[in-house]
Parts: C-alpha cells; structure tokens; sequence
C-alpha cells in the first residue's frame, strides 16, 4: 500500500484521513492546530510535528487547505518540496485559483515532482461516506497510476490539464451558490404565501427542481441549523475566483455577480463561518422577514 501523508485536517481532511486509513492505507497527518491532527491518531494515523516531517518517505502527499497561500506557505515555505520523497506525488484537494494550482505544477515539475489539482465537491457528508466528486487536472497516466488512493474517497474524472481540476470547481461552486440562492429565496415565496417550507420541499422532491442543494441545504434551512458544513466565506472566496477567472476570460455572469454581492454582504455582516445555506438569513433581512440571527 502507498504510504501517504495528508496535511490539513479540518472538516473536510479528516474524514477523508478516515476514508484512507479505512482502506488500509498508512497515513501520516499533519494540521496548524496540532489537536485535529491528534485526534485521528486513535483511528490509526500517525501524527508530525511539523509539514516536512509528515511528508518524509511518503509516496502521495495530500494537501486539504484553505486556500492558495496556505498551499503555497505550505510547500514551498515550510519545507515538504525539500523533504519529498523521490518519485512522489502531490495531490492537492484544496479549492484554489486555477492560477495558482499551475504555479504550484510548474515549481514542482521543476524539482522533479508531479502535482494534481483535484478539488473535490460534497462537503463533510460526502468525505465521511468515500462519495466526493474528484475532479483531476495533470497528467493523465500520473491520475490512471493513483485511482486506489482515490478509490476510497469518491468519483474521480480527469478533467484535463494542471488548473483543469480548480477550474471545474470555481464552477461547481457557481451552481452551489446559485442553487443556494434560489432554494432561500424559494423557502421565503413558499411562506409569503401562505405555504409551508417543509411541505413544499417534501412537495418537490423528485421533479426537475430535485437536487443536492435542496436535499440537503434545504433541509438546514427548514431547521434553520446553519452551523458548518460549508462555511460562507469560503464559498465567498471561491466566488471572488470566478469572478477574476470571467474577467480574465471576458464572460460576464450576471448571476454568479449577484450572488457573489449577496454572500459578500452576509459575511461582512459577521457570518463568514455560517455555513453557506445561512445565505437565507441575509435574504430575510433584505425583506424585512424573520430575525437574522444564526440558528444553534
């Protein structure tokens, strides 16, 4: 089996450590708060110090970070490019711009080291369940020879080259915070006039509106639970990267821009660690409608 390291593991890199160590893979891990490292070493990971010793004598190295620069500070300035093993591969799951994620390829394949960008999509419940959607920039035959570490953790295509990975996710990230936007916005019609919100989510369970976002963060909403999951400056920050990518590239995205104003103003408002289906609580506000305060 591989031996793999895995540094960062917050919401989404610990149960994805879990998922690895569930197929037998050794996992070495590594996190900035060293307590969420720790507490995997009861489900049999070995816990570093520090990035660089994590990643000595590893085949595959994970990085799950918040964002470019926390990838970057990472590899680069932390120490892992010196301590990689020969032959190893860097697999950052990460949610960064398709422009850093080249950087990084380039300065790796410099020293020797393959690098794949495969953000992933399905939030906690996803990692906990091995059922994430992995979408892979980089070499194709470097993706083909690592499908069992994959394996494990969800779906994965190969979507095309270095930066091909983070820019499929800037647009999965576009269709959750649309999607987002028009299930609260639903949620407050439904009430408004008269209906209920849980009903008219069970009502449309299995038509064309049927997706994920309702399943599951129609659901928070109905609760009114909006501890994170998917806290909202993060999907803000990833709005921000499709926002410079349309401008790079000349699109204009009319929808994305309003929902992207929208998330801007909620967590500026203090609720950056909302989880992203609180956006409900911004649009209730702007309409005068339930108080805005976060539900425990």
């Amino acid at each position: 089996m591989k031996r793999i390291a895995f540094l960062g593991t917050g919401l989404m890199g610990a149960p994805m450590v879990r998922r690895l160590l569930a197929a037998g893979f050794p996992v070495t891990v590594w996190n900035r708060a060293p307590e969420k490292a720790q507490a995997l070493s009861a489900d049999g990971a070995t816990v570093a110090e520090s990035p660089a010793e994590a990643v000595a004598g590893a085949e595959v190295v994970f990085t799950m970070l918040s964002d470019g620069h926390a990838v970057r500070d990472v590899l680069f300035a932390r120490g892992v490019a010196e301590a990689l093993a020969p032959a190893a591969v860097i697999i950052d799951t990460s949610s960064i711009t398709p422009q850093m994620a080249r950087e990084h390829a380039g300065q790796l394949a410099e020293l020797g080291f393959a690098h794949v960008d495969s953000p992933v999509s399905g939030g906690v419940v996803g990692a906990e369940a091995g059922t994430l959607a992995l979408m892979a920039g980089g070499d194709a035959a470097v993706i083909e020879a690592l499908a069992d570490v994959f394996a494990p953790l969800g779906r994965l295509t190969h979507v095309g080259p270095a930066g091909a990975g983070q820019v499929c996710k800037l647009a999965n990230q576009q269709i959750v915070a649309v999607t987002i936007g028009a299930v609260a916005e639903a949620m407050m019609l439904v009430e408004a006039g008269g209906a209920d919100r849980a009903k008219f989510r069970d009502a449309i369970r299995g038509g064309f509106a049927e997706s994920r976002i309702l399943e599951l963060h129609g659901g928070r909403m109905v609760a009114r639970n909006f501890a994170p999951g998917g806290p909202s400056r993060l999907q803000l920050k990833d709005l921000d990267a499709v926002a410079v990518l349309a401008e790079a590239t000349g699109l204009t995205l009319p929808l994305t821009e309003t929902v992207r104003t929208e998330f801007t103003e909620f967590v500026a408002a203090g609720n950056g660690d909302a989880d992203h289906s609180g956006l409900l609580l911004h649009l209730e506000t702007m309409n005068a409608g339930a108080p805005a305060q976060e539900s425990k």
